[in-house]
């Protein structure tokens, strides 16, 4: 599970206060919640992770960090995570999910659990969040275009609501192939935003380079 785009640009892109709790669901090897601690200096932060072998590489890479004493791996699923920590409520509930639904399975089984899932998933995973956020908690999410306008109905019927959305493109004037959205249960009118990553073919823009700077060398 090597680092890429979509969960790179989620943990940068979030905007969430000061939370002092975070849940990071899905985290591989701990790249977004590594992120989140450099960020929110104060919040102590769990990550799930039910790949075991990713899970380990988490642990390792949070152990070696300067953020070790706040960062916690937990390799297991949400739901029996959830299941074994019934009153944890978080400030910031962040996910890079699977995302190809009903879509042409990989053959490799570790990239088709980290990619591949089906609408019951969603279902599951919106029930718990919604369950174990804080009452001004927001759940930040990264999604293909074409599932967006499900996962909103999915999150509308637990009482969560975009409250901001993020059109992700590749060149500034070729269409979106990702959303970052923000939900939380407060309905209020929905805040529009984009970034290209590219000005030109191999030339990552401005807006892009300063976002990852923090966290990159090569920026």
């Amino acid at each position: 599970m090597k680092i890429n785009t979509d969960g790179v640009l989620l943990g940068t892109l979030v905007d969430a206060g000061n939370p002092s709790s975070i849940l990071d669901i899905g985290t591989g090897t701990g790249v977004i919640a590594l992120m989140l601690a450099q960020r929110f200096i104060s919040a102590m932060i769990d990550a799930v992770e039910i790949d075991k072998s990713a899970a380990q590489t988490a642990k390792k890479n949070f152990s070696n960090s300067p953020f070790a004493g706040k960062l916690n791996i937990y390799p297991t699923g949400f739901e029996d995570f959830f299941d074994t920590n019934p009153d944890k409520r978080y400030d910031l509930i962040i996910s890079n999910p699977p995302f190809y639904i009903n879509s042409l399975k990989s053959p490799h089984a570790n990239k088709e659990l980290a990619k591949h899932t089906d609408i019951a998933f969603f279902e599951r995973l919106i029930k718990s969040v919604a369950q174990h956020l804080t009452p001004q908690g927001t759940f930040w999410l990264i999604l293909p275009i074409d599932i967006v306008q499900l996962i909103s109905a999915l999150a509308a019927d637990n009482g969560l609501f975009p409250q901001k959305t993020i059109n992700i493109q590749s060149f500034p004037h070729s269409d979106s192939h990702r959303l970052i959205v923000r939900f939380g249960f407060n309905r209020v009118s929905t805040e529009i935003a984009k970034l290209s990553i590219y000005k030109t073919e191999n030339n990552y823009s401005d807006e892009y380079k300063k976002l990852l700077q923090p966290y990159f060398i090569a920026f």
